[in-house]
């Protein structure tokens, strides 16, 4: 059983019903963020988790839907922690780790909020979800709406490539392609959701995405028997990136781990590099990025991001950091990985490398750290 008991805002605290369909903070439209029960009886230990079968619902009592074990799924989640020997010393690193999230359905690690955020979605009455999506957030949406009986509407800017496109229409999605990037394409659905009454399932602007992506930080729990000393992620809308960082305090409320945490790095491209940019700065949001170049990391061209604000703070408090890297140095890193490794990774994957080794250079990484490196994706999707 679910020990959900309620929603609070990421920015101001307002508490909010988790029994009803909700996007932001009424308050001050900020995220909001499930919370649970986390020191009553009967929850289960870290060895007894661990005997389960592992997926996403794994510890089904942390996870928002009421069919808690029984949630219907597509096998997502229990990505396997991959030791990248031939990368590890080609970097420099050898205590490094990928965790392989194209392996998830569709894959992508976007499986993983989709699969919570759509069952949730249906348990509470929506029948139809919507959102903007450059790539494979699309797929997955479309993926779990047919799972779960749900209309899915999706917009996605107009160079989305072929394939995206296709694996939305083939699950049965409604795709508009919106001229400009993926904040054009998010307007665009917004508004058309409040006109039909669409339930918006957009980056943070719905409460579960980022229980199924907090999962990931579970995982490197349950695989490594301990938190890494240092965590890379490719950064856009950023759920995964705090949504990991809300399983470790999860995690230090259960007992499971204590203060410790990772150092989160933010991998941003400098075509676009909202992120990074703020934490260069000091500041405690993130301005848009205006006109944001092209490309090929299709996930990294977000412009803005609702949870900045939590990216930052997560990277401050951990004693994280945040690399842009070119181009060039992410096609670099993905052929790195492929070859040295034997796994292509997504563009997004390759541009974790290119930090990875940058962080090295610069004495930031060092050769004992316990590192994990995720690829976010499959590269078949990107031409």
């Amino acid at each position: 059983m679910t020990r959900l008991s309620g929603l609070a805002c990421g920015r101001c605290a307002s508490p909010h019903e988790a029994n009803e369909l909700q996007t932001v903070c009424r308050t001050c439209g900020g995220p909001l963020l499930a919370q649970y029960g986390l020191v009553a009886p009967g929850l289960p230990t870290l060895a007894e988790v661990r005997l389960r079968p592992p997926g996403e619902f794994r510890f089904h009592e942390l996870m928002p839907t009421l069919a808690g074990a029984e949630t219907p799924s597509l096998g997502e989640g229990a990505t396997p922690l991959l030791p990248g020997e031939g990368l590890a010393a080609d970097l420099g690193l050898p205590r490094l780790f990928v965790k392989d999230e194209a392996q998830n359905p569709t894959g992508s690690f976007k499986a993983r909020g989709m699969a919570a955020a759509a069952a949730r979605a249906r348990e509470l009455g929506a029948r139809t979800i919507c959102l903007p999506s450059a790539g494979n957030a699309g797929g997955a949406a479309a993926a779990y709406g047919a799972l779960h009986g749900l209309e899915v509407r999706v917009a996605i800017p107009a160079n989305t490539p072929a394939a995206i496109e296709a694996e939305c229409r083939a699950l049965g999605a409604v795709v508009e392609r919106v001229p400009g990037n993926i904040a054009d394409a998010g307007r665009w659905i917004a508004a058309r959701a409040e006109e039909h009454g669409w339930f918006n399932v957009a980056t943070l602007r719905e409460p579960y995405r980022i229980e199924g992506k907090k999962v990931m930080g579970y995982e490197l729990v349950y695989d490594l028997g301990r938190v890494p000393d240092v965590v890379l992620y490719p950064t856009g809308g950023g759920t995964g990136l705090i949504g990991m960082a809300k399983a470790c305090e999860e995690m230090q409320a259960l007992g499971w781990i204590g203060a410790e945490r990772p150092r989160f790095v933010s991998v941003q491209t400098t075509g676009c590099a909202p992120v990074v940019r703020a934490f260069e700065a000091g500041a405690e949001t993130a301005a848009a990025w205006a006109d944001p170049a092209e490309t090929r990391a299709y996930g990294l061209r977000v412009p803005g991001a609702l949870g900045d604000f939590l990216m930052l703070r997560t990277l401050r408090e951990t004693g994280g950091n945040a690399v842009a890297v070119s181009e060039a140095e992410l096609a670099a890193g993905s052929e790195r990985m492929a070859r040295h490794m034997g796994l292509w990774p997504c563009p997004e994957g390759g541009a974790c490398v290119a930090a990875a080794d940058r962080l090295r250079r610069s004495g930031w990484l060092k050769g004992d750290e316990l590192l994990v490196l995720f690829n976010t994706g499959s590269p078949f999707k990107y031409f």
